[in-house]
C-alpha cells in the first residue's frame, strides 16, 4: 500500500536518511523503532510531503507520489499526526477537529459522520468539545491530535511518538486506542521509542539508527531479538 524505495534525504550538505526502503501493507500496523534523532520523524516528513528526498520514490497504492504537496497527500489518504501534537491551543476541541476535516469540507454529511466516529472513539472529546484545546491534559491533547487526524479520513495514518510525555496508565490506554483504530480498517505506520508497547500492537517493525534501517522483522522476531531487548526494552 505504502512503499519507500531507496529514499535519501539531505539537510543542506548533510545526509540524514540513507537508502531507506520500507513497506506498509493494507491493514497492517508497522512500527519504526529508534532513539530520538535516529531519523523517524524525517521519514514521516518525507512521506507526508514536508520534505523532498534527494533521491528515491514514495509509492502509495502503486502510484508515485514523490514531490506532491502535503495538501495533495492528505487528499490521497496519507495523514500525519505529528510529534508534539501541534494543536491550536486557543481554539476549542470542536474547532480543532473541524480543522482536520478541511480537505473534505465540501462534504458536510461525511464530516459530521467523521465527527460522530471521533466522539465515539474519544467520549471525553465530546464532553470537552467547547473547551480550549490548551486546557486539556496531556493525554486528552494526544487524543485530540489523533482525532483531528482521523477527521481527514486517512487510508494510512502516520503516528509520530504518540506516547511521548504521557503517564504509563495513559500510554497503555493510548495503545489500546491505536489498536482499535487499526481494527476498524485504518492502516498505521507508528514511530515510537516505547518499543515493547508498540511491538505488542504491530505486525512488523523496522529499526532505524543514524538514518539507516539496521533491522527489520515480525513483532515476534523483534521482541525475541537480544539486541532490540537490550537497546529498547531494557531486558
Amino acid at each position: 500500500m505504502l512503499q519507500l524505495n531507496n529514499i535519501n534525504v539531505n539537510y543542506g550538505a548533510s545526509s540524514v536518511l540513507h537508502h531507506i526502503s520500507l513497506e506498509v501493507k493494507k491493514g497492517e500496523t508497522v512500527v519504526l523503532l529508534g532513539a530520538n534523532g535516529a531519523g523517524k520523524s524525517t521519514i514521516f516528513r518525507t512521506i507526508s510531503g514536508l520534505m523532498k528526498p534527494a533521491s528515491g520514490d514514495v509509492m502509495f497504492m502503486d502510484r508515485k507520489l514523490t514531490g506532491k504537496s502535503p495538501h495533495t497527500l492528505v487528499k490521497e489518504g496519507i495523514v500525519q499526526c505529528p510529534e508534539g501534537r501541534k494543536l491550536f491551543p486557543q481554539m476549542s476541541v470542536y474547532e480543532n477537529l473541524k480543522m482536520g476535516s478541511f480537505v473534505h469540507r465540501k462534504h458536510r454529511k461525511e464530516v459530521e459522520q467523521s465527527l460522530k466516529e471521533v466522539y465515539s472513539l474519544f467520549p471525553i472529546l465530546y464532553d470537552k468539545r467547547h473547551e480550549a484545546a490548551g486546557s486539556l491534559s496531556g493525554g486528552q491533547q494526544q487524543m485530540l491530535a489523533i482525532g483531528r487526524a482521523l477527521m481527514a479520513k486517512p487510508k494510512v495514518l502516520l503516528l509520530d511518538e504518540p506516547s511521548l510525555g504521557l503517564a504509563p496508565l495513559i500510554v497503555e490506554q493510548m495503545f489500546h486506542i491505536i489498536e482499535d483504530i487499526n481494527e476498524q480498517g485504518t492502516t498505521i505506520l507508528l514511530a515510537e521509542q516505547n518499543a515493547n508497547a508498540a511491538l505488542q500492537i504491530s505486525n512488523r517493525g523496522y529499526v532505524i539508527e543514524s538514518g539507516k534501517i539496521v533491522l527489520q522483522g515480525s513483532k515476534e522476531e523483534l521482541l525475541s531479538n537480544d539486541q532490540i531487548r537490550k537497546a529498547y526494552i531494557g531486558a
